[in-house]
């Protein structure tokens, strides 16, 4: 019998241009630091990540 994986929960912290700490308080303050991601990559990255979450959504609606 196979097994299906219904959910799977993935946590990144990204951290721009600062060395890699431990700790909750690293992420520091995200609305401040200056991106080291141009605004039209920027805006590229956010589009296609709101695209999966749709995609996502819509698979779930279908069950």
């Amino acid at each position: 019998m196979p097994v299906e994986i219904r959910e799977l929960h993935i946590k990144v912290v990204v951290t721009e241009g600062a060395p890699a700490s431990s700790g909750a308080g690293s992420a520091g303050t995200s609305g401040t630091s200056t991106s080291a991601i141009g605004g039209e990559d920027r805006e590229a990255l956010i589009a296609e990540c709101v695209e999966q979450v749709m995609h996502i959504l819509r698979e779930r609606e279908e069950r």
